[in-house]
């Protein structure tokens, strides 16, 4: 054991709480490698006035919570303690992960730019942590960074962070101590900051992205795989359990996006080009926003999503194929085009109930599982799944939906079910025959050049006995 790691466990950790002083009201005296003033702001400017609770339109963590803070002397104060937490990513699948107050991701702290902060972070873990405030600039001991700025957070122990927010924007919290496991196992949180200046904004939803390697059978996340992860999620939860992002038809909507998974994701909204108006950095000047239908937003970073709600159930999910699917195998024989009757037949007799599937796709894969024909490891969640009004939805990982109604009420974030399009304006079927029409093919032999066929109008009346 080194001789750092003994005094923290002989309490040197608390002592130095206790010098800190929980509840002083002022910054550590001002050092000149410490002190960041706002960019536009001189070093010696007033902090701006808070506004009082209410004055903004209060963030929806899908599936999650916001902390609830006191007031103390004009201070806010919230208190995290990290812990090891009981949590389904979707029925049927209930693992034992790490994170805050209860719950991963743990609870979103909202506060005010311009407020003074105190957050208390109580580690019930049976090893050190620390909390880094993602994005917050603040002074360099407030920082998190375990050895660095500060000294670990022994089990049992509680810190004190406090510092004032000079900037307003979306943003993180995680530790910076034996970060690849803690992450891994679920530590993480969101931490929005609201302008000093209201926005035009009717809806606020906001989750993170992360992903688990919770492997077939298993009921501990394993922080040791790099790369190839059985769950991908929203806020912890996977598809269908991941809350719908409810609006009214015309309300402005902002969606706060942020990655602490170990990929990038491209995140695809149905229905609307919605606008990139910012993320960690704050809400960015008009002239900056881009219109876009899917937003890359990479490892570390938030992005805010804004558009004007349309009537429908629309989908939002990441855009990598396979992280709209549930846990599978890795390197697997590929069986698409193969006939396994005869192996299927085979297999049966040294493991009844075998099911050979994949030889037109792995539709019928979700269609087993519905049916109760196809039963999967303990506690693992089946590759595909979800009902929707018209059939299997055949998706899960990061996949939920946003549904616009013309009739909710300003603050109803109820489920309203599903939505039923005007027969005009629904996909139809009007044919069963493959041979349907005369569709132009293109034609490539394997000695010359590539042959369009042109079509023939009366290919189709031949077929069908005129």
């Amino acid at each position: 054991m080194s001789r750092r790691h003994l005094l923290s466990r002989l309490g040197w950790g608390s002592a130095a709480l206790a010098a800190s002083g929980l509840a002083r009201a002022a910054d550590p005296p001002a050092h000149p490698h410490t002190s960041i003033p706002k960019a536009d702001e001189p070093a010696s400017a007033p902090l701006p006035p808070s506004r009082p609770d209410g004055s903004y339109t209060p963030v929806r963590t899908l599936n999650g919570w916001t902390l609830p803070y006191k007031l103390v002397n004009g201070v806010k104060e919230f208190h995290l303690v990290a812990e090891e937490v009981e949590h389904e990513f979707a029925p049927g699948s209930v693992a034992k992960c790490w994170g805050y107050n209860g719950s991963t991701p743990g609870p979103t702290i909202e506060a005010v730019e311009g407020d003074r902060v105190r957050i208390y972070v109580t580690n019930r873990l049976g090893e050190p942590t620390t909390v880094h405030w993602h994005g917050i600039l603040l002074p360099s001991g407030m920082d998190g960074v375990g050895g660095l700025s500060q000294r670990h957070i022994q089990p049992g122990e509680t810190y004190v962070y406090e510092f004032s927010l000079r900037q307003h924007g979306s943003h993180m919290y995680h530790p910076h101590a034996d970060e690849m496991t803690q992450i891994a196992m679920g530590m993480m949180g969101l931490f929005i900051v609201h302008p000093r200046q209201r926005e035009a904004i009717d809806r606020d939803y906001a989750f993170l992205m992360h992903n688990w390697a919770l492997h077939p059978g298993t009921s501990r996340p394993d922080p040791s795989v790099m790369q190839n992860f059985d769950l991908w999620t929203f806020n912890s939860k996977t598809f269908p359990a991941i809350e719908p992002l409810v609006a009214r038809s015309g309300e402005r909507v902002r969606v706060r996006v942020g990655n602490l998974s170990m990929w990038n994701h491209p995140i695809h909204m149905h229905g609307v080009r919605f606008e990139v108006t910012g993320g960690d950095g704050g809400r960015w000047p008009r002239a900056q926003w881009r219109r876009e239908v899917t937003e890359i937003v990479g490892v570390g970073q938030v992005r805010d999503l804004e558009f004007v709600a349309v009537p429908g159930d629309w989908a939002l999910h990441c855009h990598m194929s396979h992280h709209t699917m549930g846990p599978m195998g890795h390197e697997i024989p590929n069986a698409i085009g193969v006939d396994q009757s005869g192996v299927e037949d085979e297999i049966r007799k040294l493991l009844p109930g075998y099911m050979a599937m994949g030889k037109d796709g792995m539709s019928e894969h979700g269609g087993h599982v519905a049916m109760g024909m196809l039963p999967g490891p303990d506690n693992t969640l089946p590759m595909m799944t979800g009902e929707g009004p018209l059939g299997p939805l055949e998706m899960g990982g990061m996949f939920t939906l946003i549904k616009v109604r013309d009739d909710l009420a300003p603050g109803d974030y109820r489920d309203p079910g599903w939505y039923r399009s005007p027969a005009r304006e629904q996909a139809r079927r009007i044919s069963s025959d493959p041979d349907f029409g005369s569709p132009v093919r293109r034609t490539v032999a394997l000695t010359a050049p590539a042959e369009v066929l042109q079509a023939d109008p009366h290919a189709a009346h031949r077929r069908h006995g005129g």
